[in-house]
């Protein structure tokens, strides 16, 4: 675990989130949705960028991500349509949140 004095740069939290990355399913990420602590990322996001801007707790690009729709906090809906449908997904935690993209099928 990290903490924010720990870090002398914003690219050395930048590698230190990309080595933290993994892909998970709905299943493991439901627990944490439970809490409400899952963030949505769509997709051409930098999940890891995203992940840097919450993590140095930079409200200006989240919020003008978040007004765009490109950075949400899960819906029921969209967990019900994960459950049904068992996406993958990038995840990596900012805590306390932790951002997943899915993974499109193309990739």
């Amino acid at each position: 675990m990290y903490t924010m004095d720990m870090i002398e740069s914003r690219e050395e939290l930048r590698v230190l989130l990309n080595a933290q990355t993994g892909k998970v399913g709905w299943q493991e990420l439901q627990p944490h949705f439970a809490r409400g602590v899952v963030i949505r990322v769509a997709q051409p996001m930098d999940l890891v960028e995203v992940a840097v801007c919450f993590a140095r707790d930079e409200k200006d690009p989240l919020k003008q991500w978040m007004e765009q729709g490109l950075v949400a906090s899960v819906t029921d809906a969209e967990a019900k349509e994960w459950l049904a449908r068992e996406p993958l997904f990038w995840a990596v935690v900012s805590a306390p949140f932790v951002l997943v993209q899915e993974i499109s099928a193309e990739k």
